[in-house]
């Protein structure tokens, strides 16, 4: 904890809601985390592709972890307050008490997560109509955002529909259990909901789609009060809340972020001088954030409007304020490594193993993979392995939610060289993908030269290798790992005045750490790992037309 002599030290804390837990920082004026806690979040997933969460059990974890990160350090000290999350639906009543968004009627279930897909055939009448606001999000809207899964409560829950008083995106949620106020983030309307910065709300858009009891409250339960992000709300912390989170009554707080945005303003704005990239001397706009942990999302920001076929945006102001962000992304990485290495025969060997050297399962896994490597470079192990990684659809570019994942090159082998070599094919498959991603981006008018790591897989040095050597562009790490925390810090820094802009707060606290640089040596072979992969959606596709012909 800070000492007597540093009394002068201003702090900000971050609160980061990621799908599985809520993550609280302490930071400083410079960038610096100081104190970090983290607390689980309860996931119900009551049937296939419905995932549900509590919105008092979220509040409750944000007070936890807030009380212990500011504990022991003067109250004057601390500034300001920035909330960002995973943009997942959040419905309460009249009275804010929340409603439920299942059959069963379980109240306390009353967030609709983003990575639910119950809302299919809602998104794909939505898409049918090819409204205006549809080319403001990639041509077409995901399942992943507000409107499908309104249409889907609204035609499966007709008591709660009824009862409803507002619709919340979850960072705007916990902005309004801080200071009472109902304002929605930019953000979070502008990527999510079909707010777009020039027009607002297009009545057009909800009367067609079936949802015009929305426009008929003047927007009240969806939201018209719009702040940008990093913008003061109202008075700032009430004293319920201020009690709660162990914070100072009256604080700023600001306007919220999603969760990936958050990670993209941590890292994207820092001072890359003297590290010999080639993004130094260029424009914010020659680089790509990527936020990487249970999905990862491609945030990329340009001075005029780029419309990318199948990558969400552009959305004017959304991340940094004055340009247009594009925002690719993949729904399932973090998860599906995950899932592909744990639901493996050789998964409880692994388990063991990595126990008794007292490393995590993917840091044996890595130096595993070095082992078996021989006189060959790690990555050429997979010559005969390929990995299509959509096991939760594709979110970009494809925008195609029923594609499926497929793995071509397995044998009989059932012990932890089988698995290791899945688990490498599993990264690489998500860095072909990332690939996949940039190559849209830049062939639409991006000109992208560098990419910025943050989130857990950016701990995982294989992971950014892969990725440096796929895509042919160096990483660059942030010096906090908790980016997105940094962030979230910035949006209160913001707040509290401490800063004329957020610009000037990104390149002042975002700091950078490592460089990965790519081995072009290994470009061929990946030229034709690509080659490969592209192979297996075409297939994918060509599959189910035969099926289809029935």
């Amino acid at each position: 904890m800070p000492s007597e002599k540093q009394a002068a030290v201003k702090y900000y804390v971050g609160v980061d809601v990621g799908s599985a837990s809520v993550r609280a920082a302490l930071v400083d004026g410079a960038g610096t985390v100081v104190a970090h806690a983290e607390r689980p979040i309860q996931v119900w997933e009551p049937r296939p592709d419905h995932y549900e969460q509590s919105s008092a059990d979220i509040w409750g974890a944000c007070c936890s972890v807030t009380k212990e990160v500011v504990r022991g350090v003067d109250a004057s000290q601390i500034r300001g307050l920035g909330f960002d999350a995973t943009c997942s639906l959040v419905v309460v009543d009249k009275q804010f008490q929340p409603l439920a968004v299942n059959s069963e009627g379980q109240s306390q279930r009353n967030v609709i997560m983003w990575m639910d897909h119950r809302a299919a055939s809602q998104v794909q009448r939505i898409n049918a109509t090819q409204h205006r606001v549809l080319s403001y999000v990639g041509g077409a809207m995901s399942v992943e955002m507000q409107p499908p899964k309104l249409l889907w409560i609204k035609e499966n829950l007709p008591e709660s529909w009824e009862k409803v008083g507002y619709f919340f995106d979850l960072p705007d949620f916990l902005s309004w259990k801080a200071t009472g106020v109902t304002a929605r983030s930019l953000c979070t309307v502008v990527c999510k909901w079909t707010y777009t910065s020039d027009r607002g709300w297009d009545d057009s858009f909800w009367k067609t789609i079936g949802l015009e009891d929305l426009v008929k409250d003047k927007y009240e339960k969806i939201g018209n009060h719009v702040l940008s992000p990093g913008e003061a709300v109202g008075k700032g912390l009430t004293a319920g809340a201020a009690e709660e989170l162990g914070l100072p009554e009256g604080i700023a707080v600001a306007a919220s972020l999603i969760d990936a945005h958050a990670g993209g303003l941590g890292v994207i704005g820092a001072d890359v001088k003297g590290h010999n990239l080639p993004c130094e001397n260029q424009p914010i706009t020659s680089r790509v954030a990527m936020i990487c942990g249970t999905s990862s999302c491609h945030m990329g920001v340009s001075e005029t409007p780029i419309f990318v076929p199948g990558v969400w945006g552009p959305y004017f102001s959304a991340m940094v304020p004055g340009l247009w962000l594009n925002e690719g992304g993949q729904s399932a990485t973090g998860k599906l490594i995950d899932h592909v290495v744990r639901g493996h025969v050789a998964f409880p060997e692994l388990e063991a193993k990595a126990e008794a050297s007292a490393h995590s399962i993917y840091t044996y896994l890595n130096s595993h993979l070095d082992l078996i490597k021989k006189s060959l470079p790690v990555g050429f192990l997979t010559v005969d392995l390929h990995v299509w990684p959509d096991f939760h659809g594709n979110r970009s570019p494809l925008t195609d939610l029923t594609l499926k994942g497929m793995v071509v090159g397995l044998t009989l082998s059932r012990g932890l060289d089988e698995l290791a070599l899945i688990y490498l094919a599993t990264i690489q498959a998500i860095a072909l993908g990332t690939r996949h991603i940039l190559e849209a981006m830049q062939a639409a008018g991006h000109e992208i030269t560098t990419l910025f790591l943050c989130g857990g897989l950016s701990k995982n040095p294989l992971f950014v290798q892969m990725h440096a050597d796929i895509t042919g562009k160096p990483v660059v790490l942030s010096k906090e790992v908790e980016s997105v925390l940094v962030g979230a810090a910035i949006l209160g820094a913001c707040a509290s005045g401490d800063f004329a802009s957020i610009q000037e707060a990104m390149a002042k606290m975002g700091k950078i750490g490592k460089v990965v640089q790519p081995n072009h040596e290994h470009k061929r072979f990946y030229d034709k790992k690509y080659e490969v992969f592209l192979k297996l959606v075409e297939h994918q596709r060509e599959y189910r037309s035969i099926m289809n012909s029935v």
